[in-house]
C-alpha cells in the first residue's frame, strides 16, 4: 500500500492511498479459501467447490466488502501512523466511474482513494500562574429569604367567596369567549377560568376591565393583542371577550408560619427557610460561576493565538447563525433594527465562532494533559437530567443517545469543560469579593462572547438583554399571554 501526501497547506492535508490490484486479489483469494469449506453449493460436495467457481459467484461481493473495510479502517490507522489528529471525520473520495469501479472489483485495477482533512493544531500549554480572577460573592440576607417565602406563599394562599364588587387582588372565576371581527378564535374560549386581578397573566387591559364586576354579571371586554404576540393570526388585532363572572373571592391573609410550610409539603418554617436560602445561594452561585469562567476564558483567549480548523469554525458559525435568524424571525426584527447589517453580523459572529473553537481546543488540551476524565456515573446523571426535562419522552431520548453518532460526546463535552474549569480554579489566583446582588446581576456586555450560541442575538448588547429576558420568563409567569395561559401556548404552537 502506498500512502502519498498530496497537500500540506496550513492545517489542511490530503492523502492519496493506492493498494495494488495484486494485493486486493490476494486478500480476496484468502477470503475465498476460507469460504471454500463453509459454503454449500448444489452439485458439489462440501469442501470440493473449485476456487475459480467461488470467485465467479462471490468474487465481486467479497471485493466490495474489502473496499468498505479498507475505507472504514485505513483512515484511522494512517492518521495514527502519521501522528496526526483530524479535526473532523476525514472526507473520503474514490472513483465514480462505473467502468473503473468494475475493474477494481475484479482485481484488474489498483484501488485508489483520497482522504482530505484538517489536523488539530499543536498546542503548547502555558503556565496558568499569571491568571487572576475575582469571584463575586453575595450574602443572602434574612429579608431576601422572607421576601421569597412571601412570594411562594401566594401559591398557597386561599380565597373566600365574597359579596360585592371585584377589587385588585381578588380572584375571579369566569367563562369567556374571545372573538375577532365577531368570530370566535381557537384558544380564546374557556370555562371556570380563575384569574387573580392584578397578576398580569392576561392581555394588557383585560384584568383592569374586570375590576368592579360582581358574580352573575355579564360583560364584554375589548382589548388589543400586542404586536409581538406569539400567535401571528392575532398579533396587533382588536378582540372582544364575552365574559360571565361566576364567582368573586377575596384573598385570605397570608401568615408566614409552620402551617404555611406544611401546606407546601415542608416539615417546618425553619426548614422552608433553609431550602429557600439554599435555592437563592445556588442561583447567585451559578451567576458567580459564569462570571469567573468568563474571566478565565478571556485570559486564555489572550494567551493562545493560533488558526482554528475551518471545518470546526464553519460548524460553530452555522449553529450561531441559525439561532440568530430564528431569533430575528420570532421577534419580527431585521439586522437594521439592531443597528447593524447582515454582513457585519456575519463577520462578528464568525469571530465569535473562531474564539469558541480555539478555546474549546485549549480546554481540551488542558484537560487531557491534566488527566481530567468524565466518569460513567457522571454521564448517567447527565442523561437522567435530560430525561427529567422531557417527561413522557424518555424512550425517544434514550434511543437518540444510543443510536446517534456523537450524541454521547455532546453530553460529555460540557461535563468535561466544567471539570477543566474546576481544575484551573484550583491552580490560579482567585480573590473573593463581597458584592450586592445588584452588582452581581448587572449587565456585562463582555459576557456575550462565551454564551451558548442558542441565545445569541445580532447585536452584543441586545444579546445580553435578550438572554436576561429569556431567563426571567422561565422564572416567572408570562405577561403577554392570551386570556388563558394554556390556550395562548396552544395558539403559539
Amino acid at each position: 500500500m502506498q500512502v502519498i501526501e498530496t497537500l500540506a497547506e496550513g492545517l489542511k492535508r490530503e492523502i492519496k492511498v493506492v493498494i495494488p490490484a495484486k494485493d486486493m486479489e490476494a486478500r480476496m483469494n484468502e477470503r475465498l479459501a476460507d469460504a471454500k469449506d463453509k459454503v454449500r453449493i448444489n452439485g458439489f460436495r462440501p469442501g470440493k467447490v473449485p476456487v475459480a467457481h467461488l470467485k465467479k459467484m462471490y468474487g465481486k461481493s467479497i471485493m466490495a466488502d474489502l473496499v468498505n473495510e479498507i475505507l472504514r479502517e485505513k483512515p484511522t490507522s494512517i492518521l495514527s501512523e502519521r501522528g496526526e489528529k483530524s479535526a473532523t471525520q476525514p472526507e473520503i473520495a474514490m472513483t465514480e466511474d462505473e467502468g473503473e469501479a468494475e475493474k477494481i472489483l475484479t482485481a484488474q485495477a489498483d484501488f485508489e482513494f483520497t482522504m482530505a482533512y484538517e489536523v488539530l493544531p499543536p498546542i503548547e500549554l502555558k503556565s496558568v500562574e499569571g491568571i487572576k480572577v475575582v469571584r463575586e460573592v453575595v450574602d443572602v440576607s434574612d429579608d431576601e429569604v422572607n421576601e421569597q417565602i412571601l412570594k411562594i406563599s401566594e401559591s398557597a394562599r386561599s380565597f373566600e367567596t365574597k359579596k360585592g364588587k371585584a377589587a385588585d387582588g381578588d380572584r375571579v372565576t369566569m367563562d369567556y369567549v374571545g372573538k375577532v371581527d365577531g368570530v370566535a378564535f381557537d384558544g380564546g374560549t374557556d370555562s371556570d377560568a380563575e384569574l387573580v386581578l392584578g397578576s398580569g397573566r392576561f392581555i394588557p387591559g383585560f384584568e383592569d376591565q374586570l375590576v368592579g364586576t360582581k358574580a352573575g354579571e355579564e360583560k364584554t371586554i375589548t382589548v388589543t393583542f400586542p404586536e409581538d404576540y406569539p400567535a401571528k393570526n392575532l398579533a396587533g388585532k382588536e378582540a372582544t371577550f364575552d365574559v360571565t363572572v361566576k364567582d368573586v373571592a377575596a384573598p385570605a391573609a397570608v401568615e408566614i408560619n409552620d402551617e404555611l410550610a406544611t401546606k407546601l409539603g415542608i416539615e417546618s418554617l425553619d426548614k422552608l427557610k433553609e431550602i429557600v436560602r439554599g435555592q437563592i445561594e445556588s442561583q447567585y452561585g451559578n451567576v458567580t460561576r459564569q462570571k469567573v469562567k468568563r474571566q478565565i476564558l478571556d485570559q486564555l483567549d489572550a494567551m493562545y493565538k493560533f488558526d482554528a480548523p475551518s471545518k470546526l469554525v464553519d460548524a460553530e458559525f452555522e449553529n450561531i447563525w441559525r439561532q440568530i435568524n430564528t431569533d430575528l424571525a420570532q421577534s419580527g426584527k431585521t439586522f437594521e433594527d439592531e443597528d447593524t447589517t447582515e454582513e457585519k453580523a456575519r463577520e462578528e459572529y464568525r469571530t465569535l465562532a473562531e474564539r469558541r473553537v480555539r478555546l474549546g481546543l485549549v480546554l481540551s488540551e488542558i484537560g487531557e494533559k491534566g488527566g481530567v476524565e468524565v466518569s460513567e456515573d457522571e454521564m448517567q446523571r447527565a442523561l437522567f437530567a435530560q430525561l427529567q426535562q422531557f417527561p413522557g419522552q424518555e424512550k425517544q431520548i434514550l434511543d437518540f443517545f444510543r443510536n446517534t453518532p456523537g450524541a454521547a460526546a455532546s453530553l460529555r463535552a460540557p461535563l468535561f469543560e466544567e471539570k477543566v474549569i474546576d481544575k484551573l480554579l484550583s491552580e490560579i489566583d482567585v480573590t473573593d469579593k463581597k458584592v450586592s446582588k445588584e452588582e452581581l446581576l448587572a449587565d456585562d456586555e463582555a459576557e456575550e462572547g462565551d454564551k451558548p450560541a442558542k441565545k445569541a442575538a445580532p447585536k452584543k448588547k441586545a444579546a445580553a438583554k435578550a438572554e436576561d429576558a429569556a431567563e426571567g420568563e422561565e422564572a416567572a409567569p408570562k405577561k403577554k399571554a392570551a386570556p388563558k395561559k394554556k390556550a395562548a401556548e396552544g395558539d403559539a404552537e
